[in-house]
């Protein structure tokens, strides 16, 4: 697992190519795409750790970003073409703060038009491209912190932690319809994903396979269970362990080696099963 400070311009997959092509043959992913306009934070799973990425899908990302008011575009951020423009001069601080404060909280939100969301099995962007109306099914996402940093007209600068799957485009669109006079998102920088903070990364170019973080850091809210030597041999092979009598766990389980995640296992009955063997026999 690798924390990388992706810059604007690239997508994140040109970012984990670069990735991959400096630690060699690998399989290769990320939790959460940012747009190739925005910069921050990209965590990068390699290897078998790909396959915990699921256990991190309730991560909290933490944003800080510049919404423009009075003008609107198809694709709710800079990159896209003007539809609509509006005089945001009549917009107060106070009316800001309180608009802000209505979004906090869980809300139904739209994705953009161009984005990655599939609607019948192809991604809503290639139709919008295409010059297809498109309208993606709104979905849960939960605004957990949203704040006015700055506000001098046009430019509302905020910070912002949302969860999983949340679209800051959508959001910025979404508050300048609510103020009435439209709105895109103009920068926006990812500084948390989790537990993990920009201020750790480093430049894609710049990593290696020694500055690999352990993939424990994915299951650390799971039960852990210390293996012996001849558990471990069998989970690597993917042979299922006794439980330790008197044990119970409600769902899945880390399983260690000399402090180092083997597998992550299921409990059926009074065994535990491996699912996900992330390390070699």
């Amino acid at each position: 697992m690798a924390l990388v400070a992706k810059p604007a311009g690239p997508t994140s997959h040109d970012v984990v190519d670069v990735v991959r092509r400096a630690l060699g043959p690998c399989r290769g992913g990320h939790l959460g795409t940012l747009d190739p306009f925005a910069e921050g934070l990209l965590v990068l799973v390699v290897g078998r750790a790909t396959r915990l990425a699921p256990f991190a899908e309730g991560w909290a990302k933490m944003y800080e970003g510049v919404i423009r008011l009075g003008v609107t575009t198809d694709t709710d951020d800079a990159t896209g073409a003007v539809v609509a423009i509006a005089s945001p001069g009549l917009v107060t601080a106070t009316q800001l703060v309180a608009t802000l404060a209505g979004f906090r909280g869980a809300y139904l939100q739209h994705p953009p038009a161009y984005s990655a969301v599939k609607i019948a099995g192809e991604r809503a962007y290639r139709r919008a491209r295409r010059g297809e109306v498109v309208a993606p099914a709104a979905r849960r996402v939960e605004i957990r912190e949203l704040d006015l940093v700055e506000y001098a007209v046009p430019d509302v600068r905020f910070r912002a932690t949302v969860s999983s799957g949340t679209y800051l485009r959508s959001l910025a669109r979404d508050i300048g319809a609510a103020l009435g006079c439209g709105a895109h998102l103009a920068t926006l920088r990812r500084t948390r994903v989790g537990p993990f903070a920009l201020v750790d990364a480093v430049a894609p170019t710049a990593v290696t396979a020694a500055m690999l973080l352990e993939p424990a850091a994915l299951v650390a809210n799971l039960p852990r269970r210390e293996l012996t030597a001849e558990e471990r041999d069998a989970v690597v092979h993917g042979r299922p362990i006794h439980l330790v009598p008197g044990t119970r766990y409600p769902e899945a389980v880390g399983l260690f080696g000399d402090g180092h995640l083997v597998a992550v296992a299921e409990a059926v009955g009074d065994v535990l099963k491996p699912r996900l063997v992330v390390v070699d026999a």
